[in-house]
Parts: C-alpha cells; sequence; structure tokens
C-alpha cells in the first residue's frame, strides 16, 4: 500500500483558509492524504471558520494555528499556498517538495469590507461559505488539482 501523500496547507495566519484546506482534506480525502496547515504568522483561529466550517459538517473547533517553521523538518510532498502572501513569503522546502500556489479570496477581509457597508452578520457569513465552498471542491480533486495549478 502507498503512503499517504503529506500536504501542508498554507496561509498567512492559519485561521480560516488554511485551516478549512486542512479540515476537508482529514474528512474527504483521510485514506490517501496526511494534511497539515500552517501560517506565515500565528492568529487564533477565526470563529466564523469554525461556524461556517460545522454548517457543513466539518468540526475544525479543535485545530490550533500553528507555524510553518513547526513543519520545517517533516518530510512533506507538497505546500500549497492559499494566499498572495503565504505565497510570497513561503519559507524554502526541499528541492523534493513541490510548492504550488491557488489562491482563494480572504474571508475576514470580504467580511469586513461588507460590515463597513453596513451589511448584516449573515451575508458577512457568506463570504466565508463562498471560500468554504470553493475549497471543498479544490480538496475533493486533489491529488489531480495538484497538477493543474
Amino acid at each position: 500500500m502507498n503512503a499517504k501523500l503529506k500536504i501542508l496547507f498554507l496561509c498567512t495566519g492559519n485561521s480560516c483558509r488554511s485551516q478549512m484546506a486542512e479540515g476537508w482534506a482529514r474528512i474527504l480525502k483521510g485514506d490517501t492524504i496526511e494534511a497539515y496547515s500552517a501560517g506565515v504568522e500565528v492568529h487564533d483561529l477565526n470563529s466564523n471558520a469554525v461556524k461556517v466550517m460545522a454548517e457543513a459538517g466539518v468540526d475544525i473547533s479543535g485545530q490550533k494555528s500553528k507555524h510553518v517553521n513547526d513543519f520545517k523538518e517533516m518530510k512533506l510532498d507538497v505546500v500549497v499556498t492559499l494566499c498572495g502572501n503565504a505565497h510570497e513569503t513561503c519559507p524554502y522546502f526541499p528541492p523534493r517538495c513541490e510548492v504550488v500556489h491557488v489562491g482563494f479570496d480572504d474571508p475576514p477581509k470580504m467580511a469586513e469590507e461588507l460590515s463597513q457597508k453596513g451589511f448584516e452578520k449573515e451575508k458577512q457569513l457568506d463570504c466565508y461559505r463562498k471560500v468554504r465552498d470553493e475549497i471543498k471542491t479544490f480538496v475533493e480533486g486533489l491529488p489531480d488539482n495538484l497538477k493543474e495549478e
């Protein structure tokens, strides 16, 4: 039997998008992928990300924000950067570790923009739901999606 593909989902603060990706990968691809997430910074887990993932039946409330340096000794197969900042500041990984960029919108930023325009909390949560569903679609296509990017 082949070993699981070790994927690290990397975002700026490891609070939202990368946490969602890790959660989806564990639920949808746990038989073939060993999923991790980290940030180039460490922020608290985003409560709205936890909420919308729970709506979809995925509990990420026990996940913790981790720094990318926590994984520098781990033999990873792929690092997937999920935002431009993480991609631009992604540290060096050994040559056998592929780095793939797949950008997703930033739900907290989008929600904040809606908040400033006076939109209700539910409309703000829709930003998280949209990205949650886009990440799910990406994860469902793994590992093939890594070749297409």
